[in-house]
């Protein structure tokens, strides 16, 4: 069994924490671990179980390979999605990787950014649909539902479960209702929340996609024939991918296949798709309130509140609100309105804001960068270079460079000259010098980089060498 783990989003709907190219799956919103680590840690213990295919797109590699090199995985597949097209592409593309060298697994196809609260439970679902998925079925995992919720799709059972999986015919997938049809279908007992997982045999879920989506199938095919290794990714063919019809595997596959079960899961499910969500899932104070940070609240009732930046966060009389503070947003919004935050992000891509895609902390294969200050012509960053990690060989048209270190050691190139540097040490980098940084050290490199020029954009890098398998040129 090969778990298939799509860690795709747009971080639109926790923003301001979830960004475009650091979306919910790789922050740690309920526990210690990230959503994606949740994801793999919560299989451990499942019998027969491979390293995981992870399928995400190509800005978000290197936080993928690192969160999952931190459990200790050391070989995972990391398919890298040129484009998005939805569920059905990603998961045919991981099928079809899978059968490769002539093996039929079955794959189980997780979301990176589900919550789970019932381990046990979802195991024990998981032998369960197994048992139908070698009789051929595509098994979907629907989750008994403990309200009317209109946010979700729905499933509805058919009757003669099977006494050996638990799993049940399904006679309906129905969109996501209103409310007063949610209530008719909690008060049946006949419906289930459509969870977005699955398990099935690999050739299984290629036969019925050849069927009743061919045209998927076929340029998912033209895809993983030209495949590209690239360090630890696996980089789909660009334009064979793009081709295919962008579409979710329940339309592409499960509504039309006769093949199709439902296995009900009862384990503390949410899809954590809102803030209000977030809130419904934290332990909360006498006042009803979830507080992560540095929080004081006075008079505040049944709020979420998040300082997120070490500031302290200080909220008075609010009631049913959420708040959260980051190094460059604000978020403030009633409870019952948080589904409209995308709407604040589509207003900050209309308008080209970077808040919309990244934080001020970004994240690299060699470390981070923290934009601690800017105006004309000069820009501060704060940058961690882990331990024997090493920037490009690069360089810079329109921007000088000093940087200063504040603890570990920096192996510095700066022309044709080449030093060491430690503590309260400097170097000055000319507009134009060819130039390299490295920890050659067993502890993190922290320096300050104060840059002036012209024009200080991430996309003024020439490189000439890269040893995680970045464009040579023009590319951050």
């Amino acid at each position: 069994m090969i778990p298939v783990i799509l860690s795709g989003g747009s971080g639109t709907r926790l923003w301001p924490l979830s960004r475009g190219l650091y979306p919910k799956q790789f922050l740690p919103l309920v526990s210690g671990q990230t959503m994606l680590q949740e994801t793999v840690s919560r299989l451990n213990g499942v019998p027969g179980l491979s390293s995981p295919v992870v399928v995400c797109n190509e800005d978000h590699r290197f936080i993928v390979a690192e969160q999952l090199r931190q459990l200790g995985i050391q070989s995972p597949t990391i398919l890298l999605e040129p484009v998005g097209r939805n569920t059905a592409p990603a998961i045919a593309v991981a099928a079809l990787a899978a059968t490769a060298d002539h093996e039929d697994p079955l794959l189980l196809v997780l979301a990176a950014d589900h919550l789970i609260r019932d381990v046990s439970a979802f195991q024990a679902a998981i032998g369960m649909a197994s048992i139908a998925a070698e009789q051929g079925a595509l098994v979907t995992f629907g989750i008994t539902p403990t309200t009317p919720e209109t946010g979700y799709g729905y499933i509805k059972l058919a009757p003669n479960r099977d006494s050996a999986s638990g799993a049940y015919p399904i006679d309906q997938f129905v969109e996501k209702p209103d409310l007063a049809t949610a209530e008719r279908y909690l008060a049946s007992g006949e419906y289930l929340w459509n969870s977005g997982m699955f398990l099935f045999r690999a050739s299984a879920f290629l036969a019925e996609l050849e069927l009743y989506s061919p045209e998927i199938l076929s340029a998912c095919r033209n895809a993983v024939a030209s495949v590209e290794n690239d360090l630890d990714f696996v980089r789909l063919d660009q334009e064979a991918f793009a081709a295919s019809p962008s579409n979710s595997i329940d339309y592409a596959v499960m509504e039309k296949t006769d093949k199709a079960q439902v296995v009900p899961l009862n384990a503390g499910w949410n899809d954590i798709g809102s803030w209000s969500a977030l809130w419904d899932v934290h332990d909360k104070d006498t006042a009803g309130n979830v507080c992560k940070g540095d929080v004081l609240a006075v008079n505040t009732q049944n709020s979420y509140l998040h300082s997120a930046d070490k500031r302290l966060l200080a909220v008075v009389g609010m009631d049913n609100v959420v708040i959260v503070d980051t190094a460059d947003a604000v978020l403030v919004a009633h409870r019952d309105q948080v589904q409209d935050v995308k709407k604040i992000v589509d207003e900050l891509k209309r308008q080209s804001r970077k808040e919309a895609s990244q934080h001020r902390l970004v994240y690299r294969p060699w470390g981070s960068y923290d934009s601690i200050d800017n105006g004309q012509r000069y820009q501060v960053k704060r940058i961690t270079v882990a331990p024997g990690a090493k920037l490009s060989v690069q360089m810079h048209h329109h921007r000088a460079e000093h940087w200063v270190v504040v603890s570990g050691t920096a192996k510095v190139l700066n022309g044709e000259k080449e030093a060491l540097l430690t503590e309260n040490q400097s170097t000055y980098i000319p507009v134009g010098v060819v130039h390299a940084l490295e920890n050659p050290g067993k502890i993190p490199l922290e320096l300050i980089e104060v840059q002036s020029g012209a024009y200080l954009g991430e996309d003024d890098i020439v490189r000439f060498e890269d040893r995680y398998g970045r464009a040579i040129c023009n590319k951050n």
